[in-house]
């Protein structure tokens, strides 16, 4: 028999860090809830009591700050696909939101639990890595910034602590001279989840050579993660078919992929290898 489990619903965000504070380790933050009352029902969470944060608009709203496009953690996925913000300063974060689960998850889903829940396959993950964002991890008596890229440290484990919560994912407004390129890849066309995901930022200087690359797929391994060896391989070099091939052979190898339902390992190294050409190819034309 289930046992019983305590609600608490903050009126204001000072508030909420007070109960996270005063209920850690057993109590928990939730937003959307579209993961943690799937696994609650399952009997897959043990957690004593939630802090409700889906109420705080202080959590939410998407902003240009300081050189950073800003996002609240408690920002909807449905929130990036309509907010001229992220289609000017992050289509492949527009792209990403498109294809994440269906309407009504995405009315509810958070681009905070996204994260949190760390799923090898999140969905927002790439192409937050791509942008080089970074996650806002708020207490009671702290508040620290964290690159993404060490936030998510394996399956469904982060650096968050028991009594922190996401306040917000910044990443710096990219370039004019910048590009970028995503494509998921899943078994049906909606509603899936991935057997991979890729994102890709190029930019390049007046000569036209590359000087910023950014290459992270997701499902591909224990967590999603930037391929920094093949990004370098293309920095300071001309965009051409050669060059790409080099970093997309280094990123092919990268990869640790599973087999499970979705797919075999071999498949999606296969996979992964033409997915990062593609997208490295499709952004350098459209930075000619």
């Amino acid at each position: 028999m289930r046992s019983e489990i305590e609600l608490f619903r903050p009126q204001n965000l000072v508030e909420a860090l007070r109960l996270l504070a005063q209920h850690r380790p057993d109590g928990k933050p939730l937003a959307g809830g579209t993961n943690v009352i799937v696994e609650l029902r399952d009997g897959h969470h043990n957690c004593k009591s939630f802090v409700d944060l889906s109420r705080l608009e202080e959590l939410r709203g998407i902003k240009i700050q300081d050189g950073y496009v800003v996002i609240g953690g408690g920002t909807t996925i449905t929130d990036l696909i309509h907010n001229p913000l992220i289609d000017e300063h992050a289509s492949i974060l527009k792209e990403a939101a498109q294809v994440f689960a269906n309407p009504l998850v995405r009315n509810r889903a958070t681009v905070a639990g996204n994260l949190v829940d760390a799923s090898p396959a999140a969905d927002t993950a790439p192409p937050l890595l791509a942008l080089n964002a970074e996650i806002q991890l708020m207490s009671q008596s702290a508040i620290r910034w964290v690159k993404l890229n060490d936030f998510i440290t394996g399956v469904r484990k982060t650096l968050l602590q028991p009594d922190e919560l996401v306040a917000a994912i910044r990443w710096p407004v990219p370039s004019l001279r910048s590009v970028g390129a995503y494509a998921k890849v899943g078994l049906r066309k909606a509603d899936a989840i991935s057997v991979l995901s890729a994102a890709v930022m190029l930019e390049v200087n007046e000569s036209g050579l590359c000087q910023k690359a950014a290459i992270a797929l997701g499902a591909v391994a224990p967590r999603p993660f930037r391929f920094h060896d093949a990004e370098v391989t293309l920095l300071g070099k001309p965009l051409a078919p050669e060059q790409i091939a080099i970093a997309v052979r280094l990123a092919a190898e990268a990869t640790r992929p599973i087999d499970d339902i979705r797919g075999a390992a071999s498949y999606r190294k296969r996979v992964s290898e033409v997915t990062v050409r593609r997208l490295l190819t499709k952004a350098a034309e459209a930075l000619r």
